[in-house]
């Protein structure tokens, strides 16, 4: 199925504002924590849809236009944060791991992919 290029703004877009939710600590502590929402979303859950959304988007990066850059930065966080995940040192319950150094770096390159699209979440 071909989406539109308006479908695949949007598609980004979501990818993004996963990332985002890496990148957040106080989007971590509030919704995976404290589940003081509006949203109502998991470690689980968020790395599912990071997988699940953004593997498909990396495979045609170019027809998302996304840049060399972005796709170099992009795909280095992804496998960076796919050995976080995977680890068999890894606590399973996000207040067992947020204030680990592992976890920092996670977030730092988050940032970086942020950074790097220029995102700003909608408010």
């Amino acid at each position: 199925m071909e989406f539109t290029e308006q479908h695949k703004k949007r598609l980004l877009g979501y990818y993004l504002k996963n990332i985002s939710h890496i990148a957040s600590r106080e989007y971590q502590e509030r919704v995976w924590i404290r589940a003081e929402g509006p949203e109502c979303d998991d470690f689980t859950e968020t790395v599912c849809h990071f997988f699940d959304d953004g593997d498909p988007i990396l495979k045609q990066y170019k027809s998302y236009k996304i840049t060399e850059e972005q796709y170099r930065i992009l795909l280095n966080f992804r496998n960076f944060f796919e050995s976080f995940f995977e680890s068999d040192d890894r606590p399973y319950l996000a207040e067992d791991f947020i204030d680990t150094l592992e976890w920092q770096n996670v977030m730092n390159r988050a940032k970086e992919v942020l950074q790097a699209f220029r995102y700003q979440e909608e408010e």
